[in-house]
C-alpha cells in the first residue's frame, strides 16, 4: 500500500490515481500520520467475470449459464387478469 502525504498527493494527483485504477490502495498522510485511504471501487459481478476469462480461469460464450433451474412454470390464469377482474 503507498503511502503519500497531502502535498505530494496534490502535486502528482494523476498518478496516485493511476495506482487505485490498477488496484493499489493509497493512504494519505498529515505530518506523517495516516488520515485516509483510497480504495478502488469495487468490481461489478459482470467485470470480475471477465477479468476470470481474461485470466484464462474460466471459459465463457457469452450466454446464460447452463446448468440453472428451469423457470417456474404455473397453471391457470395470470395473475394480471385476477387484478383485472377484481377491478370490475
Amino acid at each position: 500500500m503507498a503511502r503519500v502525504g497531502i502535498r505530494e498527493l496534490k502535486a502528482k494527483l494523476s498518478y496516485y490515481l493511476d495506482q487505485v485504477k490498477q488496484g493499489e490502495p493509497v493512504t494519505i498522510t498529515d505530518r506523517g500520520t495516516p488520515v485516509a485511504v483510497i480504495l478502488p471501487t469495487p468490481k461489478s459481478e459482470r467485470e470480475r467475470m471477465l477479468e476470470l476469462v481474461r485470466l484464462g480461469l474460466v471459459t465463457w460464450s457469452g450466454g446464460k449459464p447452463k446448468g440453472l433451474n428451469p423457470r417456474l412454470v404455473l397453471e391457470g390464469k395470470p395473475l394480471s387478469k385476477y387484478i383485472l377482474e377484481g377491478r370490475d
